[in-house]
C-alpha cells in the first residue's frame, strides 16, 4: 500500500501543467530610474538616457515555463507626452522600448506597447533585464530647475 501511494504522488506531480500560475511562480520587479543629462533650454537638442527594469522569477512548486508582460504608467502626463515636473513647469519626455525611440512603452493601449517575455521557471531565481530608452525632445523653452516624474512599472504573470 505504501508503494502505491508514493507512485500516485509522483504521477500527481508529473501531471501538473508546466505553465506559470500564481501558485507556481513568484516574480518581482526592480528598477533603476532614467537620469537625463543636463538639458539646454531653449535651442538644445534631444537629451537621451536609459534605465533598467529587472524582472526576477522563481518557481515555488515545480519547474516549468511561464510568461509575463511589463507595462508602464503615464506618470505625470499622457502616453503621447509624459511630463517631467518642476514646480508649475513641465518638460515633455517619453519612454520607449527601442533604441530608435520610436515605440512608446506604455500599457498596450493606443499606439503604446508593453514588453513581454517567456522563460523557464527554475527553483533558483532567474533575472532578466529590459532597457527603457528615455528622450527629452529638443527645443523646449523651459526655466532652469530640477524636473522629475514617477512612472509605475506593472508586471503581469
Amino acid at each position: 500500500m505504501m508503494r502505491r501511494w508514493q507512485w500516485l504522488l509522483s504521477l500527481g506531480v508529473l501531471a501538473l501543467p508546466l505553465r506559470a500560475h500564481a501558485l507556481l511562480a513568484t516574480c518581482t520587479v526592480s528598477t533603476t530610474g532614467i537620469t537625463f543629462p543636463a538639458y539646454t533650454s531653449p535651442g538644445g537638442g534631444n537629451a537621451d538616457s536609459t534605465g533598467d527594469v529587472a524582472v526576477t522569477c522563481t518557481a515555488t512548486i515545480v519547474i516549468g515555463t511561464g510568461s509575463y508582460t511589463i507595462a508602464l504608467s503615464t506618470g505625470s502626463g499622457t502616453f503621447a507626452n509624459r511630463a517631467l515636473i518642476s514646480g508649475g513647469n513641465s518638460l515633455n519626455y517619453n519612454i520607449y522600448t527601442d533604441t530608435a525611440r520610436s515605440i512608446v512603452w506604455g500599457d498596450g493601449s493606443g499606439t503604446t506597447q508593453t514588453e513581454s517575455d517567456s522563460y523557464v521557471i527554475l527553483l533558483t531565481p532567474t533575472t532578466r533585464h529590459y532597457t527603457p530608452y528615455g528622450r527629452i525632445p529638443g527645443a523646449q523653452n523651459k526655466p532652469a530647475g530640477t524636473y522629475s516624474d514617477t512612472v509605475t512599472v506593472t508586471i503581469t504573470y
